[in-house]
């Protein structure tokens, strides 16, 4: 009678029990915390809980994120039943642990296995993405002759969209739906269409694309019942497969208003660059009184975009003012996200600021959208201020910021920023890596570019398109043209900027002829010549003294390949016809030119001038560029150096007054060396550097060999008054240049080539110097000034002494 007791008193602490944790079901904090609560009683009160209540309290232990406690449970049963194997495969499923749900897989008996079970393994591999595995346990499951339902075969097709490439594989799987009788079932049937829309649009099946969506539309019009998914999904499949006409006849004659259905041809519109035919879809969508919703507008904001429909964008802007009165919050901060890209995009930096500065909720899209639109107006202070301010900051609005700094000539800066996101543990990826390679060729610093070259191998990025283009870049900048074809050469995929970029490296070390060659050699490839393009190849042109063939190409920009001509364009052909001396053609192009010449025009022209002394067509262009660049310090240098060139000192004195006058200072010569990765930058007559007596010393030392062999100072190259022979050849003697390679061959190993950089245009006699030196000291000694790089080996530059 006692034991009989005791049972009834079992059953009905088990009933209540069971009973609390029924109010335990959903996933929430209180829940959790009400479990907790309900099992310590259990445990304080004596009551050993097995079988249903285990399992419940594992089920809310794995539900609450508790998956650990959930485990110990588990793991205290002596034989869980297949309902407790099931849930903890499920939660591991939840939790992206498959390795952990195969385990209890495999240690479950087949005796025990039901429908559920292998369900929830085929859903836990579907859902962690190795369709293979779940199409393998499905076999498995028809061969031990447990028989699936509709649920089986819904994720089962999920499984085989994540790699189908075959449409006999399609093919088999409708089968299997035909054959267990689910055919009629419409989650089953919306996989099935979905997985012959995934394989249509897969890159392999892309030949057989109009038969997989054939049998996609049979399946969909023989189903008894279509929801939302159905229509989505058939009308996304002919949007993927390029069949824009058939998915907007599928939306004719769709009877029922489903705006997730008009907002998915709305977006493959965007996606497929149809933004004419988006904005049509739209206007058709009000018209027939189907509701939008956010996804809706930031489709159609994503159009006016890429359209350039700006106006349009703005209209739509005032129409969610006036008809979205309380917005969730989702809803305000998706679509202002795409009002603050919308005007940002079309220039409107300071409206967007202003919507963003009215966002009530912002998250990190936002504050990058912001930033990226100060970088793409060119406002880098309010971007580098913005930045400052940004709350929380992922990979991207690093890699905004650092591209930023990298591309406006702040390198140092960027490569500042690139090393504080390491510290503060972000991985780079390729485009921050792009962004701090840049930086290096903005400064000159190879060894710190090649350290981040070994970084990328390192790291896996070496494939990378964009970091491949920048380390093309960054040798050629640093003066390792060979470097920079060796990273072209072995770039596993190239585009029409890594040509350029090569072009434009050979262009910029005197190699003109083969940079021509190379541009022969990307038309065979069937590569697209951009405007960019015709720049690098009339530089190449005007700095190997190519005229005709600079001809040819800047005539063929348009007639042959429908690139019409920029100021930038005609910039270049009148820098190459002024340095062949052919002023009256480069007179005569400004002249027919289809708009007024800016000051790049002038500018090229005047630099002409002083170089072949034309007096009278200087002072014109001078003229233009004062009244167009009043307070521009090249036009004054041009004019004062182009007077001093012909010994007219009054007229220099002249124009040295006016610029005191109107306050205008001009840029120090300065050039700098990177030794043992440190840069040492001179100045012209340097008496700072803590070693320029000992470079003095030896610059002398040097100037008697190169006397020997034939050297003499050209003093037309001093541009300032001076008495005697001897102080002109001193103050050639201590041009920024000359000290910054001698410190090279002080401090570098013997045998290395010397590379310096230079703010300005290198003066004639540094260039002749250069050449003698070269033979003294036997040693190549490359020199990037303000226009290309000079290459001095044996006796000779890379330029012909054409510059």
């Amino acid at each position: 009678m006692k034991t009989r007791t005791a049972a009834m008193e079992v059953r009905t602490m088990a009933n209540r029990y069971a009973t609390q944790l029924q109010f335990c079901r959903t996933r929430s904090p209180i829940s959790h915390s009400l479990a907790q609560n309900i099992h310590a009683h259990m445990t304080a009160s004596g009551f050993r809980p097995r079988g249903h209540i285990l399992n419940r309290l594992i089920d809310i232990y794995c539900k609450c994120s508790n998956l650990t406690y959930g485990r110990k449970l588990f793991d205290e049963i002596p034989e869980p039943d297949i309902v407790a194997r099931t849930t903890m495969i499920s939660a591991y499923s939840a939790a992206g642990n498959l390795k952990l749900a195969r385990a209890i897989f495999s240690a479950t008996p087949l005796s025990m296995r039901d429908t559920v079970f292998y369900n929830a393994m085929i859903t836990c591999c579907s859902h962690n993405n190795d369709g293979f595995a779940a199409i393998q346990i499905f076999r498995d499951m028809k061969r031990v002759g447990v028989r699936p339902d509709d649920f089986t075969l819904s994720s089962v097709l999920c499984a085989l969209g994540l790699i189908v490439d075959d449409e006999k594989q399609c093919q088999q799987m409708h089968c299997a739906v035909v054959k267990f009788g689910l055919g009629l079932i419409t989650s089953v049937l919306n996989s099935l269409v979905s997985v012959y829309v995934k394989c249509a649009s897969s890159s392999l099946g892309l030949s057989s694309s109009g038969s997989l969506m054939g049998s996609a539309r049979k399946v969909f019009d023989e189903m008894v019942e279509k929801d939302e998914l159905s229509w989505t999904t058939i009308i996304t499949g002919y949007v993927k497969s390029n069949d824009l006409v058939a998915a907007n006849e599928f939306l004719d004659g769709m009877t029922e208003k489903l705006g997730i259905v008009w907002n998915a041809i709305i977006s493959g519109y965007v996606h497929h660059g149809c933004c004419q035919e988006a904005v049509q879809t739209f206007r058709k969508m009000l018209s027939k009184g189907v509701p939008q919703d956010e996804f809706t507008y930031t489709s159609f904001i994503s159009a006016c975009i890429n359209g350039g429909f700006f106006q349009l964008g703005r209209q739509l802007h005032c129409y969610i003012l006036r008809t979205e009165v309380q917005p969730t919050p989702d809803f305000s901060l998706s679509v202002n996200n795409a009002l603050v890209t919308l005007y940002y995009k079309c220039g409107k930096i300071d409206t967007a600021r202003e919507i963003f500065n009215k966002m009530s909720i912002r998250d990190v899209v936002s504050w990058n959208a912001i930033l990226s639109g100060y970088v793409e107006t060119k406002r880098t202070e309010d971007a580098k201020s913005f930045f400052s301010e940004i709350p929380e900051r992922n990979l991207l609005t690093w890699t905004i910021m650092i591209s930023c700094l990298a591309q406006n000539g702040c390198g140092e800066e960027a490569l500042k920023l690139f090393n504080q996101m390491r510290s503060e543990g972000f991985e780079p990826c390729d485009y921050a890596f792009a962004g701090a390679i840049i930086s290096c060729a903005v400064l000159g610093a190879l060894m710190h570019g090649r350290q981040l070259h070994a970084q990328l191998i390192r790291l896996g990025h070496d494939t990378s398109l964009s970091a491949g283009n920048a380390l093309i870049t960054m040798y050629a900048r640093c003066g390792v043209v060979e470097a920079a074809e060796l990273a072209f050469l072995t770039m596993p995929y190239i585009d029409s900027v890594s040509w350029n970029a090569l072009i434009a490296a050979l262009a910029q070390h005197g190699r003109g002829l083969e940079a021509l060659e190379l541009f022969e050699q990307m038309l065979k490839e069937d590569i697209q010549p951009d405007r960019i393009t015709f720049l690098t190849i009339l530089s190449a042109c005007s700095h190997a003294g190519l005229v005709r063939e600079g001809r040819h190409h800047f005539d063929s920009m348009f007639s042959s390949y429908g690139v019409s001509p920029g100021e930038d364009h005609y910039t270049r052909m009148i820098d190459m016809l002024c340095r062949a001396g052919n002023f009256s053609e480069a007179r005569s192009l400004i002249d027919s030119m289809p708009f007024e010449p800016g000051a790049p025009i002038w500018e090229a022209l005047l630099a002409g001038c002083r170089t072949h002394g034309n007096m009278d067509l200087g002072i014109e262009a001078a003229e233009r560029l004062f009244e167009l660049r009043p307070q521009h310090d090249g036009t004054y240098i041009l004019l004062s150096n182009m007077y001093a060139h012909v010994g007219q000192w009054d007229n220099v004195a002249k124009v040295r007054k006016l610029m005191r006058e109107r306050g205008i200072k001009k840029e120090p010569g300065c050039s700098w060396i990177e030794v043992e990765n440190n840069v040492h930058v001179f100045l012209v007559d340097d008496t700072k550097h803590p070693r320029v007596q000992a470079v003095y010393k030896y610059l002398e030392k040097l100037g008697l060999k190169m006397r020997k062999l034939g050297y003499v100072p050209d003093t037309k190259f001093v541009l300032h008054d001076m008495e005697s022979e001897e102080h002109k050849e001193y103050a050639l003697s201590t041009h920024s240049e000359k000290l910054a390679v001698v410190f090279g061959l002080l401090n570098l190993p013997q045998g290395a080539t010397i590379r310096v950089f230079k703010n300005l245009r290198i003066c004639g006699d540094c260039h002749n110097f250069f050449k003698f030196m070269s033979r003294v000291v036997k040693r190549e000694i490359v020199v990037r000034d303000g226009k290309r790089f000079h290459h001095f080996r044996h006796g000779e530059c890379s330029c012909g002494n054409y510059w």
